[in-house]
Parts: structure tokens; sequence; C-alpha cells
């Protein structure tokens, strides 16, 4: 299975991202935000955490006009895998493959810690290895990560099944606790807190290396 990490200036999370992949068993390509296409064959796109340009005018806005995007978005829509993670999932909301907004924390501060997520859904090739109300301990850092969604959207989430993690101790004040949230077709997963940051039991935890493993599983026997 083939993986490309995309790169934007000011993106600090997508070598650990790409190390995650590989982890995992994934062929890895590095994609530079410039370039105009996705490697051949490409399985799974992951867009990074960070802050890409800077956080300029909204945090990803400038990075969903990108030249790459246009590949990811195309990637998506013709059901391919996109996993946006932190920043990565600011990028999404704004290319419009995932519903919501990423708003100021509740706190108006940045939050840099580990947290306490529930598992969900399990009925998504991302989340498969874990059950359902299972607790997981992953990191967050970020000062933009308060979901924010219109009531009719929010009951669809839920209606859907399209709720993949929630916190357990809410760090930014997300609506209804969300951590992650999953395009109509399952493919398309955003979150806020970093499984790439949580593959190693002698780095400070684990519990996020199941998701790399079950991505990996789940395409396989798409």
């Amino acid at each position: 299975m083939k993986a490309a990490v995309i790169t934007f200036p000011g993106s600090n999370c997508d070598r650990d991202l790409a190390t995650a992949f590989e982890g995992a068993g994934f062929d890895v390509t590095r994609v530079w935000h410039k370039d105009t296409d996705l490697p051949r064959g490409v399985d799974v796109v992951g867009v990074p955490g960070g802050f890409s340009f800077g956080d300029y005018l909204r945090c990803g806005a400038i990075a969903a006009q990108s030249p790459i995007s246009t590949a990811i978005r195309a990637h998506a829509e013709a059901g391919g895998y996109v996993l946006g993670i932190c920043n990565g999932f600011q990028v999404l909301t704004e290319m419009g493959l995932l519903p919501g907004a990423l708003m100021r924390n509740a706190g108006l501060k940045f939050v840099c810690k580990t947290v306490t997520l529930r598992v969900a859904s399990t009925d998504t090739a991302y989340t498969s290895a874990y059950v359902l109300g299972q607790k997981i301990q992953v990191p967050i850092a970020h000062h933009d990560g308060n979901y924010t969604i219109d009531a009719d959207g929010l009951d669809r989430l839920q209606g859907d099944d399209r709720i993949a993690f929630t916190y357990c101790d809410n760090p930014n004040g997300s609506m209804a606790d969300i951590a992650g949230v999953l395009s109509e077709n399952r493919r398309v997963l955003g979150m806020m807190p970093h499984p790439e940051r949580a593959t190693e039991a002698t780095l400070g935890g684990d519990d996020g290396r199941a998701l790399f493993a079950a991505l990996m599983g789940g395409m396989a026997l798409a």
C-alpha cells in the first residue's frame, strides 16, 4: 500500500506522519505543496499538522489553495483515503472535504498535552482495530481546535455515525466533544489529536499505532 504525505511551508509533523505510515508497512512518498500531482497508485494521502503558511487568514485557508490541493480533492472524490491531522484537519475543512470549521480554543490559549479520547465509531478503516467506546491516550497541540458545525450538520454527523473520536475531557470547547469526523463515504478522516505521535511506547504511548495498522489492513481488504 502506498501513502503520500504532503508538506506545506510551516508543516512540522510531516516527518512524524511519514514515520507512522512506514511503521504500519506503507510505502511512503513525500510530496511538496507546489507539486500538481500525487504519486501514481497512491492509496492514502496524509495531510499533517503544523502551521501551514503561518496560519494567516484562517488556519489551513492558504494551504487549501495550494497546487497539490486540487489533486488531493480529486483523490478523495474518486474514493481515495485522506487523513488530515491537526492543521491537516483544518485544511480539509477549508477544502470542503469535511464539514464544519475549527475555531479558536474556548480558553483562547494554545493547548499542548495528552488527552483521553473515546472511540465513537469502529465502522471505518481507520478505527476498526479499536473497540467501540475504548478510551485511548493521544497528544494534542493546537490553538484552533474548537470544532464547530451548525445544528443540522451535527445531526447528520451523529445520525450517520460519522464522529470517529470524542474527547473525554473537552480541552478546547468542541461541539459535542468532537475530536475527529468522517466524510460521507467514511474514507476521509480529520482529527485534531496526533495519533502519529502515539505510535511508540518508549516515546510516551502507542495508542495511535492501531489507527495506522487498521488502515493498512482495511485498505488491503477493500
